[in-house]
């Protein structure tokens, strides 16, 4: 029984990270076709981005919690708050 819940644990967390990448990643996307349509002077006025970016580190907060080791979320870390368009 301890081999199966050891398992579905690092399971659940993967599942947390790839969700994390998707969400983020469907952000940035929000944000790349708001500016195709709008103009980055848009997004670059809108409230978004700074609300974006605090989810983005909301994220990362979940990720650190449930992949304890550093080099398990540090790619996406690195990409995903420090991602420059």
């Amino acid at each position: 029984m301890s081999d199966l819940l050891m398992y579905i644990k690092e399971m659940i967390s993967d599942l947390i990270y790839v969700n994390s990448v998707i969400a983020t990643e469907l952000t940035k996307i929000t944000e790349n076709l708001a500016a195709i349509r709008h103009g980055e002077d848009f997004i670059k006025k809108s409230k978004c981005i700074p609300e974006h970016e605090e989810i983005n580190r909301s994220i990362m907060n979940i990720v650190r919690k449930y992949k304890k080791m550093p080099k398990d979320y540090k790619n996406l870390e690195k990409h995903v708050l420090d991602h420059e368009d």
